[in-house]
């Protein structure tokens, strides 16, 4: 992803400097919970006028508010099944638009500058991949002008954008998050605040495990795995972006009383003091397990398998392919359970398409992936064969591991998921602060 910043340095000659003062810019972020209705979007106003109050020009980015996209998604899939995606994104973007208009006119009944700006008009200029398009620049002059003649706050909707076709595109599930690291970016903002319903980053899931801790400080490698593991705070791309750029994001509840301490920092491994090996466990419910039975195992199989895949848009994560028996072998791999007609339809294409053989194509739609985290694990041996033990001695099997540098995840059962979460929890202590 490229976000222009070209244009940073303009927006203090051509706009602050012009009104005979500097000032800094801040990016307010809040999500479809912290805006679900016009109580919240006036409770999120106040928190904008308070920064105003604090000397910030201020780039709010808003998502829809709460179950506005899902609503917007039902309609386009009961009024077309195989929708033209370009369609699929002018009705999915308009509850962003909805929102932004709302807190605009209502920091206007505060006195306070404002007015909202859609994707296009920013531009935020983006890829044409319709559904999940990826930003590549955010040209900062027309905001910056209205910041030079007064305007105080750009409400900016959030997850869409412009493609060069000129047709509007959206950044795919919490891309708001995204936008809003992409604008503190192009407009080099001292902070990226993402309010949300939650008071920060937690060791894992508060809901399961109740001494779940909140974590002050985590690193920007922790928070892109656990993001991609599962855990539903940030996306993933805005993690990738902000790491990328250097942008200092907090995570905060919109819920609570406004604080110099609250919420959790995300930052470069560097600036944090001293962590736990294990900085979280992280979960995703809604995963299946594919297994292509007997196919044949020769150089470009894996290739054969996973680029009709990758076409049909399944989004795969854990592979294993087993030991081969006489020139066959078993290909398993991840991929979301609501993905799984998809891929099944990918794999007897290519296999009528003669692309690829197999004997049988098996989906075990019942599975969960359980997940740890943590830069310690860089450095400390033993960790993998802990969680290992700790799963054995709650009867939990594996079916799937994969590892990395500072994860380790493996794919279970998932009846046993909580209790898998929970057990890992209390093994590596993560209710304690290092």
């Amino acid at each position: 992803m490229h976000v222009d910043c070209s244009c940073a340095s303009r927006r203090v000659k051509g706009g602050a400097e012009a009104r005979g003062n500097i000032m800094p810019t801040l990016v307010m972020k809040f999500g479809g919970t912290s805006v679900a209705n016009l109580d919240r979007i006036a409770r999120a106003s106040k928190r904008v006028a308070l920064e105003v109050a604090n000397g910030y020009d201020v780039i709010v980015v808003v998502s829809a508010m709460s179950g506005k996209t899902n609503e917007l998604v039902g309609w386009v899939n009961e009024t077309s099944p195989l929708y033209d995606a370009r369609e699929y994104d002018a009705v999915v973007s308009s509850g962003e638009n909805v929102t932004a208009g709302l807190m605009a006119l209502r920091l206007q009944e505060m006195d306070i500058p404002a007015r909202s700006w859609q994707g296009w008009q920013v531009p935020v200029q983006t890829t044409s991949a319709h559904a999940n398009a990826r930003i590549e620049g955010i040209p900062t002059d027309n905001i910056n002008a209205k910041f030079a003649e007064g305007m105080k706050v750009a409400v900016v909707a959030g997850f869409q954008g412009i493609s060069p076709e000129g047709r509007i595109t959206t950044l795919g599930r919490g891309g708001s998050d995204t936008t809003a690291v992409a604008f503190a970016a192009a407009f080099d903002a001292e902070r990226c605040d993402i309010y949300t319903d939650v008071d920060g980053v937690y060791t894992t899931d508060p809901r399961i495990v109740r001494k779940a801790r909140k974590l002050d400080r985590i690193a920007f490698e922790e928070m892109l795995e656990l993001a991609s593991l599962g855990a539903k705070v940030l996306q993933t791309r805005s993690v990738e972006l902000a790491m990328r750029f250097g942008v200092k994001l907090r995570v905060l509840s919109s819920f609570e009383e406004p604080s110099d301490n609250a919420g959790t920092l995300v930052c470069a491994e560097e600036d944090i003091m001293e962590s736990n090996v294990v900085a979280g466990v992280a979960y995703s419910r809604d995963e299946a397990k594919m297994t292509l039975i007997s196919v044949a195992d020769r150089p470009g199989i894996a290739a054969a398998i996973f680029g009709p895949l990758a076409d049909a848009g399944v989004n795969v994560d854990m592979i294993v392919q087993n030991i081969s028996e006489e020139g066959r072998t078993d290909m398993t791999f991840s991929c979301p359970v609501d993905q799984v007609v998809r891929a099944q339809k990918a794999m007897e294409d290519a296999k009528a398409g003669g692309t690829i053989n197999f004997h049988d194509l098996v989906a075990d739609e019942g599975v969960a992936k359980v997940s740890i985290v943590g830069i310690g694990m860089r450095s400390h041996a033993g960790v993998a064969a802990k969680m290992f033990a700790v799963l054995r001695d709650e009867g939990v099997n594996i079916k799937v591991i994969t590892t990395s540098e500072i994860k380790i995840s493996v794919l279970i059962d998932r009846k046993y998921m909580e209790l898998a979460v929970q057990a890992l929890h209390d093994a590596f202590e993560l209710e304690k602060s290092a």
